[in-house]
């Protein structure tokens, strides 16, 4: 089956010029979403970059990584970096051609100097003449930064449009939901000068075509403000999973201030993700890496649980409509706005992120809320074993039997458990292999499902509970 098409289309291609008036970078946009409403090419900002060198060299990485493949190298899509803007902020956002690295610049309002920055989230157009002109770019003139076309007035292409079709970045969707689910567990393990960090990164093998990102490398932060190699995953050290994935924020580290570490809290030794954030004048640089480089975001299955409660999607809907580009949510405030709970609030905004609306900010330790200018499509087609779970239950092969669960039928069935601190267990194949570390199996998921019925139904208002039972009808006339 041949993958669908996303059309980016441009008024021209983005370029470093030069004129009497000195240089410029001009990023063109394709079609995205504004609160006026979807507009083909937006304007986002107009104005002077406050460190060119250094913003040069950061986009230059972001596009880097949308360029790569790290896991079975070879050429592939060129696709293009989505951005936001927050009303003070840009952020652009990239993830490999593997999925398992996901890049975000935030140019933040110390890092522009100029007109007001808008609101919304679009696709820049990053070529190949585009990245070898910043990977030239140096000096201390100012640089001008346009995200848009050149005037708001523009309305025709005047011949000189530039279109690319590429297959359509599903992964891309999934891989966005899953990395903010899994950045809102990390927490800071080390803060480091740029000189330590560099030190670190140019002792790690460089990635190459023929050699993929192989190598796990350990490292323990120090009371000294180093990072001390160590050969395997003692008490305290950090994974450096794939470390040849690092290996572009090299020439990055000379314009930075400092560098931090996030690896999930939870992390008690073994190959992990990990967090690497460059703090640049007015701007951060983070590269998120998967816990291996054979495995992508899109395949987590973080997101699996909050889709699988029914309030979860409901909730998504009210929480929704409050949201508006907001550069950092707060939890506790649309938790009073909706009257919902912060665990009923993180869950719906988990469920928004499988459309691509939220993300999470580990320096800030927020989400934030972006909206994809392509069509999310239906999460639970993009996780098979939601839909796996949602079968077993459709089927009646769901068991209850005490502090057990039994999910399937006759030779099929697998034993489901909790243990005192609420984690479950199943006897499946896949449970066995990754004992939880890819989410849950479709079976926990299903036990959860048939168990949480009757908390779901007593968190219900009267008229949730209606609308419940009267979709519940539906579904099972359209089974019939």
């Amino acid at each position: 089956m041949s993958s669908p098409t996303q059309s980016y289309t441009y008024l021209d291609a983005s370029a470093v010029r030069e004129s009497a008036a000195g240089r410029s970078l001009a990023l063109e946009t394709s079609g995205g979403a504004t609160p006026a409403g979807e507009e083909a090419n937006p304007r986002f900002f107009d104005g002077f970059l406050t460190a060119p060198t250094a913003a040069a060299s950061a986009l230059l990485a972001v596009a880097d990584v949308a360029a790569t493949r790290y896991y079975r190298p070879g050429s592939g899509a060129l696709l293009d970096p989505v951005v936001t803007a927050n009303g003070d902020r840009l952020r652009m956002e990239s993830f490999s051609g593997c999925c398992g690295v996901y890049a975000r610049l935030d140019v933040l309002a110390p890092g522009l100097d100029g007109d007001d920055i808008g609101h919304g989230t679009t696709n820049v157009d990053i070529n190949v003449p585009l990245r070898q002109a910043l990977a030239r770019l140096g000096g201390l003139d100012p640089l001008r930064l346009r995200v848009g076309p050149e005037g708001v007035e523009a309305t025709t292409f005047d011949g000189r449009f530039v279109e690319k079709k590429v297959p359509l970045p599903q992964r891309w969707l999934r891989g966005f939901a899953e990395a903010q689910v899994l950045g809102a567990g990390f927490v800071p393990r080390a803060e480091v000068p740029p000189a330590q960090a560099a030190a670190v990164l140019r002792s790690l093998p460089r990635f190459t075509l023929s050699s993929g990102a192989r190598t796990t490398r350990w490292v323990v932060p120090t009371g000294h403000n180093t990072l001390r190699p160590v050969s395997r995953p003692v008490p305290g050290a950090v994974c450096l999973p794939g470390a040849e994935r690092l290996t572009g924020l090299v020439p990055v580290l000379r314009h930075a201030t400092s560098v931090r570490l996030y690896t999930p809290e939870t992390a008690k030794g073994g190959e992990t993700a990990v967090a690497w954030e460059v703090t640049l004048p007015g701007m951060r640089l983070t590269l998120l890496l998967s816990p291996r480089a054979s495995r992508g975001f899109s395949g987590e299955g973080g997101v699996l649980e909050d889709l699988a409660t029914g309030p979860a999607a409901r909730d998504a809907e009210h929480v929704a409509e409050l949201l508006a580009w907001e550069p950092k949510i707060d939890k506790a405030v649309l938790s009073a706005q909706t009257g919902l709970t912060p665990k009923r609030v993180r869950a719906a905004l988990t469920v928004l992120g499988t459309s691509g609306q939220i993300g999470y900010d580990l320096a800030e330790e927020a989400y934030f809320h972006r909206n994809l200018p392509w069509s999310a499509g239906d999460a639970e087609a993009r996780n098979p074993r939601l839909r796996g779970a949602r079968a077993l239950v459709a089927q009646g092969a769901v068991r209850l039997d005490g502090a057990l669960t039994w999910v399937g039928k006759d030779d099929h069935a697998h034993m489901v458990g909790v243990d005192d601190a609420g984690r479950a267990s199943c006897t499946c194949l896949w449970w066995a292999k990754y004992q939880g570390g890819r989410g849950p199996c479709k079976h926990v998921l299903a036990a959860g499902m048939v168990r949480g019925r009757e908390t779901d139904r007593e968190a219900e208002t009267p008229a949730e509970a209606t609308a419940t039972t009267t979709a519940t009808a539906a579904r099972a006339e359209t089974a019939r």
